[in-house]
């Protein structure tokens, strides 16, 4: 990893580190590596995904800086999409159950975007329902 010098995060997304599993199998046996996809700038694999939308979304021009992205979320897609939408400048809209933890709510509030949360009862479900509704 070293001393990247970046233009910004995104860049760094998928830029894990590999890690040797020296315990899982004997010794000379064979190699087993571990990839360490928390060390993504959102926290989690999710920010793979959620970029290589934004991505081919952009290039095939259905995204303009005012685009709007909306997105039922649980936490982790959620917080890689209000990263990149944040970097990329488009506005992030985001449905989720309201009795989600508070410090997911706060962090994609952070990212700048829009989080509406669904009643509990109706689980993601209500979730998806309200994006699509939006």
């Amino acid at each position: 990893m070293g001393n990247k010098i970046v233009n910004d995060v995104t860049e760094l997304i998928g830029e894990t580190p590999l890690i040797r599993l020296n315990k899982i199998v004997p010794e000379g046996c064979a190699e087993i590596l571990g990839k360490l996809e928390s060390f993504n700038p959102g926290g989690s694999i999710k920010d793979r995904p959620c970029l290589e939308m934004i991505q081919e979304a952009e290039a095939k021009g259905l995204l303009s800086k005012d685009s709007t992205i909306i997105e039922p979320t649980t936490g982790n897609t959620g917080i890689g999409l209000a990263m990149i939408c944040a970097v990329r400048g488009y506005h992030c809209i985001l449905t989720m159950p309201e009795d989600l933890s508070l410090e997911r709510i706060y962090l994609l509030r952070f990212y700048g975007a829009e989080v509406i949360l669904t009643p509990a009862k109706k689980g993601v479900q209500g979730s998806i329902e309200k994006a699509k509704e939006i």
